[in-house]
């Protein structure tokens, strides 16, 4: 009878663990494929103790519109509970037509889907970055492309659109790539193409989905994959300053049925609602904070990530953006702690 009950014990934990391992679906290209990225999400999280498994849908080169007709199949099994959308890699940091019409649709389509086949599937834009020197391929078109920091800004802004349209979240790869490249240019991200990712390239975007979708620091993270102690322990300081220390600024989780702001329990964010008045806007903008919060600073940036410079008075929440051309802006409110952003435009 002790035997039985063992066996039966065994049984049931093995099925336990079985039960509550969580599909993730990765719907990307290249920069998704290289160094096998879902593998090594795979890796953090089975050292953590948690099984996970993986799905990949990346051929090269693919676009947001070219996943619309190939990947829906697998969205439409229902069975997962993480999707990651990654977009080709210049597509987002094209000129703001050329990406409204090329892109943006797509995404919405893919996250449509998503919500359609997997209610419960919580949604990650993968933000890429820019070229290691420009996109020079198309600079001359666009000169904005010319340097690093001109595609990548472009890319941040475009992601984080995409992210707080569809309601969803940014695993801001790209955001943290930045920080190493200013603070440990030692690190060597990129492959000799100078676009694609090295290994530690990778596995700093595998431990910036692990921190993002657990919410836990990625300092506990035990595993280092073929990556010294010293570099790893940048890599995942990087991903700490970044990701962790300001989760709540990568996600515009909505609650569906009240559409009010609501505390994601799988996240452990709760995200604070920031709304402005009249949107779209001719000269004045007004913006309100629920719940409300002390905010130190106030900022304005472009579609390309840059700040612009207005006109506000704490006093009375009023912005003045006559100063600024017609376009589509971000309004960032910082309380010391926590950041809030939300989307506006300007129509004249």
């Amino acid at each position: 009878m002790r035997k039985l009950i063992s066996v039966l014990i065994v049984f049931v934990c093995s099925f336990g663990i079985y039960a509550q391992s969580s599909r993730f679906l990765f719907i990307g290209n290249s920069y998704t494929y290289y160094n096998n990225l879902p593998e090594l999400v795979q890796r953090i999280y089975e050292s953590a103790g948690e099984s996970i498994e993986v799905t990949m849908l990346a051929p090269g080169g693919y676009t947001f519109q070219q996943h619309c007709l190939s990947s829906i199949s697998t969205i439409q099994s229902g069975e997962f509970d993480y999707v990651i959308l990654q977009e080709q890699s210049q597509l987002p940091s094209f000129p703001e037509g050329q990406f409204m019409q090329q892109s943006y649709p797509y995404a919405q389509q893919l996250c449509e889907a998503v919500n359609l086949y997997n209610p419960d599937a919580q949604i990650a834009f993968y933000m890429t970055w820019g070229r290691k020197n420009g996109d020079h391929d198309n600079c001359q078109n666009y000169p904005p492309l010319c340097t690093y920091e001109g595609m990548d800004s472009l890319l941040y802004a475009r992601y984080m659109m995409m992210a707080e349209d569809n309601h969803t979240c940014v695993s801001p790869v790209g955001a943290v790539w930045h920080y190493v490249r200013d603070h440990y240019p030692e690190i060597e991200l990129y492959q000799s193409d100078e676009s694609h990712p090295s290994y530690v390239g990778s596995y700093i975007a595998a431990c910036c989905f692990y921190s993002l979708f657990t919410s836990r620091n990625p300092m506990d993270i035990s595993w280092n994959g073929t990556i010294n102690d010293e570099m790893a322990f940048k890599a995942k300081l990087a991903v700490k300053n970044v990701v962790y220390d300001s989760l709540s600024k990568w996600c515009f989780v909505v609650d569906t049925v009240s559409h009010d702001s609501t505390s994601i329990s799988d996240y452990g964010i709760t995200k604070a609602s920031l709304s402005v008045f009249p949107n779209p806007a001719q000269y004045n903008i007004s913006w309100s904070l629920s719940p409300y919060a002390d905010v130190q600073t106030l900022t304005v940036f472009d579609l390309t990530g840059r700040p612009v410079s207005v006109l506000f008075s704490p006093e009375t929440n009023m912005i003045d953006v006559s100063s600024l051309n017609s376009g589509i802006y971000f309004l960032e409110l910082f309380d010391g702690k926590r950041r809030y952003q939300t989307k506006f435009s300007i129509v004249r």
